[in-house]
């Protein structure tokens, strides 16, 4: 099994090459740091950059049984335009790219994340950044929408869930399918801007499971999400939360 995966050097993404590798799968990384183990090939990129991402694709030719698009940022201030690039248009430039080299069968995984779930509520906003010719279309958006670096990061999240659900029709077509997974807090170097970012808010949600989730955790669901054992799954959005979710709604319900 040859696997790409966005974003394998740290995090999330580190640990599915980990489990990856621990299977038997060869593994090639794209990602803007050089991973340090449990990678065969790696393919230096900078998702924020169309041609970075064009260059990337350009040297390889699969074929692959399988993309896992990892590769995110973070709610920073000041990163507005970086968060929407990476998290969601280069995803979904290199996803398009990579279609062509896949076998069929294979799988396709977006890592969203929890941030992402009220995409419904904001779906105007989603289409309308999916409606855009690419990054360049990026300025006038964030400027014109008001977008701040929260607002970015969840929008970016929502719309890959959202441009997921979109591609199951076109993917069947093609034997392929596509899944993706909305991971709450998880224990990477990153927490602390999640933290940040979402205040008081977030803290209570751990507090209330128990704790973060782990990358572990996280990349047991992407390898079962790739593996045949789940060929019956396709378009879904999996939430990963340790019940923040369930407690969540809990709450709304009066139960």
């Amino acid at each position: 099994m040859h696997i790409a995966l966005t974003g394998g050097a740290t995090g999330i993404g580190a640990a599915v090459a980990a489990k990856l590798k621990s299977r038997g799968a060869t593994v090639t990384a794209f990602d803007l740091n050089e991973p340090q183990d449990n990678v065969d090939r790696w393919i230096r990129v900078d998702m924020s950059d169309p041609g970075s991402v064009e260059a990337a694709i350009a040297q390889v030719d699969g074929p692959f049984d399988g993309l896992v698009n990892n590769a995110g940022l973070p709610p920073r201030p000041g990163l507005e335009r970086a968060i929407l690039a990476v998290n969601f248009t280069g995803l979904v430039q290199l996803a398009d790219a990579m279609i062509p080299k896949l076998n069929k069968g294979s799988a396709i995984i977006n890592t969203a994340s929890r941030a992402g779930a009220f995409w419904r509520d904001n779906l105007d906003q989603v289409k309308a950044l999916m409606a855009l010719g690419g990054t360049a279309e990026l300025d006038g958006f964030i400027a014109g929408q008001g977008i701040d670096h929260v607002r970015a990061y969840n929008l970016s999240k929502e719309a890959v869930i959202v441009w997921g659900l979109a591609q199951t029709e076109r993917l069947i077509g093609l034997d392929l399918r596509l899944n993706s997974v909305s991971p709450a807090a998880v224990s990477t170097a990153i927490l602390d801007d999640f933290a940040t970012a979402f205040g008081d808010r977030m803290a209570g949600n751990v507090a209330r499971v128990g704790r973060p989730g782990h990358p572990q955790e996280v990349a047991d669901l992407i390898v079962f999400l790739l593996s045949d054992e789940s060929r019956w799954l396709k378009g879904n959005d999996f939430t990963i939360d340790g019940g923040m979710s369930a407690l969540a709604m809990c709450d709304q319900l009066g139960l």
